[in-house]
């Protein structure tokens, strides 16, 4: 079971809602200093935000800030991650109180279940303590209510999937393929890279002259392909070294690059065959596409649910 998944589109439309909304205009940090006594930082319908939930809820990434940041961009980042805090808390309030309004509810099995499931994948639960139970069931509750008031109502016609394959179709292509020979020139030591180049300027002009290439590598290449006629067989785009990718996209079937030098050494490349860049069909993809114009879909249905939450609610900020 995944739990959050809610919680990470919350997450995306926080910072947006930090541009929009009155509410939530910059003012002096409510939480970085010390404070004695806890109060209250916001009001949600009938829900309080308390101060010390904040500081609960903020305190991993406060951390994490102040051992990768310092000085003014510290306390930048520091203020900006705790108006996400608070937008944050906000935003799960008006949705747990939705769910509340549309009876919503997450059994104790079901809570059980959910923790197993963590621990299992290697979260730490403490099952004992009250809050970290409240906040499973809250994550729960969570994706309930997105499934019921979201995602339920949402279809993806083929027609809407043909368009996202026509729109994006580089994303299913396969990676061209190559079938390459090689000669490559090693130098002999630290110092012998002028004498490596040479030799392959060598090798370049016995090939220009018409030695055969499988010949040429036989006697020549310090590649361990060399008593095979320097065949690299095949070999797949991106595979390659850069240097050596850019140098044979040119070259059509039976082509020869010039000398390329890589931390190996030289290299002189042939290419035997090559199949040109291939898209999969659209059946084999289908799946893969329905599901990432539901998850498009779904966010933007979300979103426009959470603003009118937030149309609807009255909220007030009280620092």
């Amino acid at each position: 079971m995944q739990l959050n998944s809610a919680s990470r589109i919350i997450t995306r439309v926080a910072l947006g809602l930090l541009l929009t909304l009155p509410w939530l205009r910059p003012a002096p940090s409510a939480f970085s200093a010390p404070q004695v006594e806890d109060r209250i930082v916001a009001v949600v319908n009938t829900d309080l935000i308390m101060q010390s939930d904040v500081k609960r809820e903020l305190a991993p990434e406060q951390e994490r800030i102040r051992r990768q940041y310092h000085g003014d961009e510290l306390d930048q980042r520091l203020k900006t991650a705790e108006y996400m805090a608070l937008t944050k808390m906000i935003e799960r309030r008006l949705q747990l109180q939705e769910a509340a309004t549309k009876n919503v509810d997450v059994s104790d099995q079901e809570v059980k279940q959910a923790i197993q499931q963590m621990k299992q994948q290697g979260e730490a639960v403490d099952e004992k303590d009250p809050l970290s139970v409240r906040n499973v069931r809250d994550q729960l509750t969570l994706l309930k209510v997105v499934d019921r008031e979201v995602r339920s109502g949402i279809m993806v016609g083929n027609a809407e999937m043909k368009r996202y394959y026509n729109e994006h179709q580089t994303r299913f292509a396969l990676p061209e393929e190559y079938t390459l020979s090689q000669i490559l020139i090693q130098p002999r030591s630290a110092d012998g890279a002028a004498e490596a180049l040479e030799k392959a300027r060598i090798v370049m002009a016995e090939l220009k002259r018409g030695e055969k290439f499988e010949d040429a590598a036989l006697r020549y290449s310090d590649g361990p392909n060399a008593s095979r006629g320097g065949r690299l067989g095949l070999v797949r785009q991106g595979e390659l070294l850069p240097a050596i990718e850019r140098t044979i996209a040119p070259l059509v079937p039976g082509g020869v690059s010039d000398i390329v030098e890589t931390s190996e050494g030289y290299h002189i490349v042939r290419i035997d065959d090559r199949t040109p860049k291939q898209f999969r069909p659209f059946d084999e993809v289908k799946f893969e596409i329905q599901s990432l114009v539901f998850q498009q879909k779904s966010e933007d249905v979300f979103q426009s649910w959470l603003v009118n939450l937030k149309n609807k609610a009255y909220i007030e900020i009280k620092f």
